[in-house]
């Protein structure tokens, strides 16, 4: 069975916070929700769904999401 990215079935939602700024509620299935703040406007949210949509996207295609980063390897 291929992996799919964590991220590949998240929603998102632009929240409105208390300060005027925005927040993102991302929701996994089977997870907590979670909230990526601040942005200064609605579309400055919206923009970063549209990115992180992609990316997450962009991704799971190359299968590149489950590599390790050269900076988290033990020595």
């Amino acid at each position: 069975m291929p992996k799919t990215h964590p991220h590949a079935e998240a929603t998102y939602r632009v929240i409105p916070l208390e300060d005027g700024s925005f927040g993102v509620e991302v929701s996994i299935p089977e997870n907590f929700p979670t909230t990526v703040k601040p942005f200064a406007t609605e579309a400055d949210a919206e923009a970063w769904i549209t990115e992180h949509r992609e990316r997450v996207q962009s991704e799971n295609q190359a299968g590149r999401w489950f590599t390790r980063s050269s900076g988290n390897r033990r020595r």
